[in-house]
């Protein structure tokens, strides 16, 4: 048996872009997680760390996140982890790991 479960709660660090792919919409962000700065019991100081997450929301999921999220929401997201790799134009490997949602929920609206 085997778990591949991906649970975030961060903020969308990009408007999502929709775009189609066979007539289904598609919608891609990203989201920052951010932990925070602290100093170990022996007094070393450890910084604020922020990791960035590509996320992929497909379907009606694509098309509500496109109309109601927006940079600087907070989002929790749930869901799984996907890798592609393709080779750019200069023949490069690339790789990417992107979150595909299953669930999410918008837990605040961006400050103005």
């Amino acid at each position: 048996m085997s778990v591949n479960k991906v649970i975030l709660v961060g903020n969308v660090g990009r408007d999502p872009e929709l775009r189609y792919v066979e007539n289904r919409p598609v919608a891609t962000m990203s989201i920052a997680t951010t932990e925070r700065a602290y100093t170990t019991a022996s007094g070393a100081q450890i910084p604020e760390r922020t990791e960035w997450h590509t996320i992929v929301m497909w379907d009606k999921a694509a098309e509500t996140a496109e109309k109601y999220i927006r940079k600087g929401c907070k989002l929790f997201v749930e869901g799984k982890l996907r890798t592609r790799v393709w080779q750019d134009r200069n023949a490069i490997k690339r790789t990417v790991t992107e979150i595909f949602v299953e669930n999410f929920d918008i837990l605040s609206l961006p400050r103005p």
